[in-house]
């Protein structure tokens, strides 16, 4: 397992972490066997990293990993997350303390790694998700309130809402870690895409966490699983899934990632999978690849293919063809 700094923390992280969220499924809805024994074979393969949040099954996530990471005591990190919505907003202070608590009763622990906030940020607030100045001067604070007092290591976020509020936040250099929508249906976080380009354009947000040391914890790198180019779920992930800054649906994602597999056959990778979770770790601003298992057997593949590194520069060069086809009036060439 390749091991990398998480920004400018003094956290040294897996190339591929252990994401425990409800669109895989194995953390929420496994078996207490099945769930164990996946973490305990994360560990045999060098995974370090583990991420939850209460919205995953409510609080069940964090529960369950709670109960496996007491049952294996291994040496590992651990981050969770805050969503404040509406109701949090009001007082932001209190409620960021609250959601910490609760976890730390669930996960079993005196502090986490890694406090990351959940919500969307947009440029103004907009219902219950909060605008970049208010993020910065009312939320953020209470993170760091929390540093201070020893229950929290490093303060992040999620970097999904409003392109340009996501950029100002991370511009003003208040968190240690950005969790990144970024994968071969989406790749504007890392590179430029072509005008009409479908999905977010996130305008080479990694150009950003690199100048500010920014610890960049990859997410949706298999775009929930339509990057592997069906549209058939395992039984235990969730039946419907809406797409983070790709496509306007999941089955617009597949089509889009069936149109990637020339990558496997003309030899780039061995599966449109392996692909897809190489394609990240030739970034020098990737810190971790967070993926969502289903099953061991999820795990075991993603751990063979981040073994074999990144893709290759003539891979690259491929899906940028790829990647102009998908534009309006693009085609690869």
């Amino acid at each position: 397992m390749e091991y990398r700094m998480l920004g400018r923390t003094n956290l040294r992280v897996s190339a591929l972490g252990f994401g425990c969220g409800n669109v895989g499924g194995l953390m929420v809805r496994g078996s207490r066997a099945e769930r164990e024994r996946a973490v305990a074979r994360a560990i045999d393969l060098g995974v370090n990293f583990f991420d939850t949040a209460p919205l995953y099954g409510e609080g069940v996530s964090e529960d369950h990993l709670g109960q496996a990471l007491e049952t294996l005591r291994p040496q590992c990190l651990v981050a969770t997350k805050v969503r404040l919505g509406q109701a949090g907003l009001a007082d932001p202070g209190s409620a960021v303390t609250h959601s910490l608590e609760t976890s730390l009763r669930r996960l079993r622990r005196d502090r986490v790694d890694l406090l990351q906030l959940h919500d969307p940020i947009r440029l103004a607030r907009a219902g219950g998700e909060p605008g970049a100045d208010e993020t910065l001067e009312r939320i953020l604070p209470a993170f760091e309130t929390l540093r201070r007092a020893g229950k929290v290591g490093f303060v992040g976020m999620t970097a999904i809402g409003d392109t340009p509020a996501i950029h100002q936040v991370l511009d003003a250099g208040a968190v240690d870690s950005a969790q990144v929508p970024f994968n071969l249906l989406n790749p504007s976080a890392g590179v430029t895409v072509p005008r009409g380009f479908p999905g977010q354009d996130l305008d080479r947000l990694l150009d950003l966490t690199r100048a500010h040391r920014t610890g960049v914890v990859v997410i949706r790198v298999l775009a929930a699983g339509a990057l592997s180019g069906e549209t058939a779920r395992h039984p235990i992930a969730v039946p419907t899934v809406d797409p983070i800054a790709s496509g306007p649906d999941y089955a617009t994602d597949v089509t889009h990632a069936r149109a990637l597999r020339v990558l496997v056959d003309e030899g780039y990778a061995s599966s449109l999978v392996e692909a897809a979770l190489r394609f990240p770790l030739g970034f020098d601003a990737v810190s971790t690849v967070l993926l969502g298992y289903s099953s061991q057997e999820h795990l075991e593949t993603a751990a063979a293919a981040v073994g074999k590194g990144p893709l290759s520069p003539a891979a690259l060069r491929r899906a940028e063809a790829c990647w102009r086809a998908m534009a309006p009036g693009g085609r690869a060439r």
